[in-house]
């Protein structure tokens, strides 16, 4: 497993157009699947903050913060894109982030991100969690329908 910054210092080129593909819309936005209790998957919409060489996101009370809670095994995958099928997708393993200072600052980042619609700071019930990266996906294409798309890989090194 490793961290964002791992995985940036490793494939700089990758990372930088996977975070271009989550943040496309001018907010991080990707597909989060958990694992359900029952071993189902389990997706929604979530907000990836990337910050300081870490992937985090504030969680909401309930089924998915209690996957991620249970088993912190997760998929992320960013939302289509308007004019083509480019597309990122990284798989790991998330864990509840407990410093306070960290939370202050991504809750102000977070906050400062959607500025434009006013949303309050995330409230305690929000957990935070840290996205470990563990494999990651990049597909490049030149618009829909393209039937050669160009796939990327990346898997974090063996520890």
């Amino acid at each position: 497993m490793a961290s964002w910054a791992e995985f940036e210092k490793d494939r700089p080129d990758f990372a930088a157009a996977g975070r271009a593909l989550l943040y496309q819309f001018g907010v991080g936005l990707g597909f989060l699947a958990t694992v359900r209790r029952d071993g189902g998957p389990r997706v929604h919409p979530m907000c990836p903050v990337i910050h300081e060489g870490g992937m985090y996101a504030f969680i909401v009370p309930g089924p998915k913060q209690a996957d991620l809670h249970r088993d912190g095994r997760y998929a992320l995958h960013s939302f289509p894109c308007p004019d083509n099928e480019d597309a990122f997708y990284c798989t790991g393993q998330a864990s509840a982030e407990e410093d306070a200072g960290l939370r202050q600052a991504l809750a102000g980042i977070f906050v400062a991100e959607r500025g434009d619609v006013g949303v309050p700071l995330p409230e305690p019930a929000h957990h935070l969690f840290r996205f470990g990266v563990e494999r990651c996906l990049l597909t490049r294409t030149t618009g829909h329908g393209d039937f050669a798309p160009r796939h990327t890989t990346w898997q974090a090194p063996a520890a």
